[in-house]
């Protein structure tokens, strides 16, 4: 199969009408390359191979995540003692953490002599401090733990965020409580911040970690396409060995149905073999004498003896495995909208605490007043309500995205929706259905109506599991058409199948065998330039033929057309042949097309677009998109897809409609705006309280602990409400046009 890379160009005309007809004779489908008589090929075919939609998504496991891909404000959970562990371990021990926390959290509050000046109580008893310096003691440890060891992860990546801050800020409430607590120091101890800081930071990450959790599994998956053992032969022996003990040159046996183990050629037989999953052809390749198969592709009824040609590690599926491992590594580790405002509060928090504190003293006062009022510098930067702003709206947008088909799985990615400039589409199972379905049925003789020639057509085709015929097969279904008694059934090799039908002998063939009969082909037979012909012949006479195409999907124009008034530049990217890449390219109106592309030269195609300034994202639903989803800005799976097309991607299509992609932009940039409005809104009373925390107007008036509480439970409720706003902006249906509001 010759794959070339083919450059972007705007989309092609239409192919002169005598080469669609040499390009468009094969039964099999495999319309654009060979000759008729290499195109029907084995009459079986394990259509669950073939056809993606049969993919239970709803047993997809979303609950892991590589730590790269999530992006928790870069904690370093290596170092919580959850190594080994998957990520519902961390979910459910920042849960474990935040109840423990909140339960010791009760007594801490009410014996705190602030809370009881502000409500109005006295509770008292023989050492309260050292009971309430236990308790906090062990919140800042217990609860402190993730972000203190966040703090060292983050410092060691240079890229200070949440962690620093938070564990900052606990840090310095807790020594300067403890010191005042014992008589170290003159002033009012911070333990009730400390702790309700901890509980709502714990909460916020859990909320945050539950609603984006998901796991690149795309590797292990890719991993176990490949089978363990091959049938070696060695004369006429044969013996079961593992693939790995494969060297070049060993012969190998295929049987029906089995997965291909090893790269190879074949040296003996002849079958029809299901690669789709691997380069993204539409139908099954036929495959005989001196042709290369690749490991991983799924062999039809037929057996082949097949050459190694590389060993397990040399494999095209292991190089698959390497491309996404590589992309994924590479991939750009975006710091988050929260991380990078949690950075600037944290150099804000350190260098204006400090600069109070050397203030303070230069201006005589004692070391007790100048530490009291660094800390409360310190402790009023890192407000509460940044602990919840943005994993509320996370929370929010993830929900409300996946009632409308798309599942988030990279919360990053998903804010960055809103950049894409680029989209390249995979075309099979993507822009199309990745079945193929009857486009057009045709009877030439008066004595036989369509749904006749459809139903018998129909019965000669069951007998196959050939996408082909079962596409036949369905479509009598549909229609629900009574199928005719068939006797003597046979299969004629590279070209159909035959049988009797009343009496009558019946032959359902390809183009291939027309001209060997020397039976001209009928006018527009083969017009369509997506299209498969099969014709019909009873006793020798040409009675009908029907036609077949993988159809594009219904919506797929639709998307097209909206990312386009979007200012989105639209690709598609198949392993397809260019004649069917055109003709498809042509019908949606794309802005260019790549065909006869493997998994290597897609992502070659994402790399080209994003070293011309574009901000990519890559459809997909197989195996030969991993690669290309996993280097894009932005990987789209298609729900219908493979698992593998699924857990490398950030996003999923949970309905598999391509106009779910326009919701995704228009909710990402909704996202987007609300986050920054929590932002400002949790962050912006640090303009005014920073200043007068380090007392700005003393003596005539300086911030106390208490009224800056205030200010913090303010924020908190204010950006919890914005939050919920968010749901007036992210109302609409897939498919709706979007009015995003504020």
């Amino acid at each position: 199969m010759d794959h070339n890379h083919q450059p972007i160009s705007g989309t092609p005309g239409e192919p002169p009408a005598e080469e669609q007809a040499l390009q468009h004779i094969g039964h099999d489908g495999q319309s654009g390359t060979g000759t008729p008589e290499e195109h029907r090929g084995g009459t079986g075919m394990d259509n669950d191979h073939t056809d993606h939609s049969k993919m239970d998504h709803s047993k997809m496991d979303h609950s892991k995540m590589s730590r790269d891909q999530l992006d928790h404000s870069k904690v370093d959970h290596s170092k919580m003692g959850h190594g080994g562990h998957d990520h519902g371990a961390m979910i459910a021990d920042f849960l474990r953490r935040f109840w423990v926390c909140i339960v010791l959290s009760v007594p801490v509050v009410a014996l705190s002599p602030m809370v009881q000046n502000l409500i109005g109580y006295e509770l008292d008893f023989a050492f309260r401090n050292w009971f309430v310096i236990g308790m906090a003691t062990i919140i800042y440890v217990y609860g402190g733990w993730p972000f203190l060891t966040g703090l060292v992860g983050e410092l060691r990546n240079r890229q200070p965020g949440m962690m620093t801050l938070v564990a900052v800020a606990v840090t310095t409430a807790y020594l300067y409580s403890v010191a005042v607590s014992v008589g170290w120091l003159r002033g009012m101890d911070f333990f009730w911040e400390l702790a309700t800081l901890i509980d709502i930071m714990l909460l916020g990450h859990y909320i945050e970690m539950k609603s984006v959790a998901g796991a690149s599994r795309s590797l292990e998956l890719i991993v176990q396409m490949l089978p363990s053992d091959a049938h070696k032969l060695d004369g006429e022996t044969i013996t079961d060995v593992q693939v790995d003990s494969l060297n070049k040159g060993d012969m190998v046996l295929v049987r029906p149905g089995e997965r291909i183990p090893t790269d190879g050629e074949v040296i003996e037989g002849s079958s029809a073999v299901n690669e789709s999953m691997l380069t993204g052809e539409s139908v099954p390749a036929q495959k005989t004498v001196h042709d290369s198969v690749i490991a991983g592709a799924v062999n039809g009824e037929g057996s082949l003896k097949i050459r190694v040609s590389h060993r397990g590690e040399d494999s095209y599926l292991n190089k698959v495995v390497k491309m996404v491992e590589e992309a994924q590594g590479a991939k750009s580790r975006t710091q988050s909208l929260a991380d990078r405002a949690a950075g600037w509060l944290t150099l804000l928090s350190l260098s204006v605490g400090f600069i109070t504190l050397i203030a303070w003293l230069v201006a005589g006062k004692d070391t007790a007043f100048a530490i009291e009022r660094m800390v409360t510098v310190m402790v009023t930067t890192c407000p509460h309500a940044l602990g919840v702003a943005i994993p509320l709206v996370v929370a929010i947008s993830t929900g409300i995205s996946a009632r409308n088909g798309l599942l988030i799985r990279n919360r990053t990615a998903f804010e960055e929706s809103r950049k894409i400039t680029a989209m390249v589409f995979d075309k099979t199972g993507t822009l199309t259905e990745g079945a193929f379905g009857v486009t057009r049925v045709k009877t030439l003789t008066d004595s036989m109506d369509e749904k006749t020639l459809l139903g018998t057509v129909a019965a000669l085709e069951q007998q196959s599991q050939h996408p082909i015929a079962e596409g036949i097969v369905r479509e009598a279904k549909k229609r629900n058409l009574d199928l005719p008694a068939i006797e003597n059934f046979q299969s004629i090799t590279g070209k159909g199948v035959s049988a009797t039908v009343d009496g009558k002998s019946v032959v359902v063939v390809s183009p291939g065998y027309l001209k060997d009969k020397n039976i001209p082909l009928p006018p527009d037979a083969l017009s369509g330039a997506i299209e498969t012909v099969v014709f019909v012949l009873m006793d020798d006479q040409l009675v009908g033929y029907v036609a077949l195409a993988d159809k594009i999907r219904d919506d797929s124009k639709e998307a097209v057309q909206r990312l386009q008034q979007s200012g989105i530049k639209v690709y598609m990217a198949t392993g397809d042949n260019q004649k069917v890449a055109d003709a498809v390219a042509k019908e949606l109106g794309l802005d260019g097309v790549f065909a006869e592309v493997l998994p290597d030269q897609k992502v070659t195609i994402v790399k080209d677009l994003q070293a011309r300034g574009q901000f990519v994202a890559m459809t997909g639903d197989g195996v030969n998109d991993a690669p290309a989803l996993a280097q894009a800005n932005v990987g789209i799976a298609v729900g219908s897809g493979t698992d593998v097309a699924a857990e490398t991607a950030d996003i999923i299509l949970v309905n598999s409609n391509p106009t779910d992609i326009t919701n995704l932009v228009d909710f990402g940039k909704a996202t987007y705006r609300k986050m920054i409005q929590n932002l400002v809104l949790a962050t912006g009373y640090n303009v005014i309280t920073i200043p007068l925390a380090a007392g700005v107007l003393y003596p005539h008036f300086v911030l106390s602990p208490a009224i800056g509480a205030v200010l913090m439970s303010a924020s908190t409720v204010i950006v919890t409400l914005n939050a919920q706003l968010l749901k007036r902006s992210m109302k609409q249906k897939p498919g709706q046009p979007q009015t995003p509001s504020n």
